[in-house]
C-alpha cells in the first residue's frame, strides 16, 4: 500500500479531515432556510401593542384620566373608572375607541381619547456583540443600529447578517437578513460567529 506523507500527515487523513470540514460547513448552510413572507410583511402593517408597550392616553378635557399607562405582562392595561383594558394584539387607534366606548357607557357623554405610544417594549440582541442585553427600542430602527448600541461586532462575528426571532400572529419566526433590515419592538437579534 502506498501512502503519500506531507508535512508528517498521511494523504488519507488529510482526506478525511478535509471531508468533515466539507461536511460542517454544508451543515452549517442546510439548516438556513428563506425568510417567511409574514416575517417582512408585518412591517407594512399597523403596530400592535404588547407587554412593554407604555401608551399615553389623553382624554381632552379630562385630567384625571389623561395619563402614560403601561400594558402589563397579561396584554392589558388599567384605566381609571372602567378597569382593564385589553391591549395586545390591538393598535392604538383600536385602543382609543375601546376606552371611549367603555367610557361612554354611564360615565362620560362624549369623549374624545387619543392614544399614542410613549415608549415602545425593547428589544434584545444576544451572540457576537459587545455586550448583549435589553435595549430600548427607536422607530426606524436596522439591525446595524442595534449591533453600535451593545457595543459593535466583536472581533469572531459574522457582520454581514443576523438572525431575528419575531411574533408574528401569534407565531414565533425566525429569519435571517442582512444587517440593513429593519427591527420592531420585541425582536431577539442574534448575531451569529463567523466560520472562518
Amino acid at each position: 500500500m502506498l501512502s503519500i506523507i506531507e508535512n508528517g500527515v498521511p494523504a488519507a487523513v488529510r482526506a478525511v479531515a478535509a471531508s468533515l470540514i466539507a461536511a460542517l460547513v454544508l451543515a452549517g448552510c442546510s439548516t438556513y432556510r428563506p425568510v417567511h413572507e409574514a416575517f417582512h410583511e408585518v412591517l407594512n402593517h399597523p403596530y400592535t401593542l404588547d407587554s412593554g408597550d407604555r401608551l399615553r392616553i389623553t382624554v381632552f378635557g379630562q385630567d384625571d384620566l389623561s395619563n402614560n399607562y403601561s400594558v402589563d405582562k397579561s396584554g392589558h392595561l388599567a384605566f381609571p373608572l372602567i378597569g382593564a383594558v385589553v391591549a395586545r394584539g390591538q393598535t392604538p387607534k383600536q385602543i382609543e375607541g375601546d376606552i371611549a366606548a367603555k367610557l361612554r357607557n354611564g360615565f362620560l357623554r362624549e369623549p374624545d381619547v387619543s392614544v399614542e405610544v410613549d415608549r415602545y417594549r425593547p428589544f434584545y440582541i444576544m451572540g457576537e456583540v459587545g455586550t448583549g442585553g435589553q435595549y430600548t427600542y427607536v422607530p426606524g430602527m436596522t439591525v446595524q443600529n442595534a449591533v453600535a448600541i451593545s457595543g459593535g461586532f466583536t472581533a469572531r462575528a459574522e457582520q454581514a447578517s443576523a438572525d431575528i426571532t419575531r411574533q408574528v400572529n401569534g407565531s414565533v419566526i425566525t429569519g435571517r437578513v442582512p444587517i440593513s433590515d429593519p427591527i420592531l419592538p420585541g425582536d431577539t437579534i442574534y448575531i451569529r460567529e463567523r466560520l472562518f
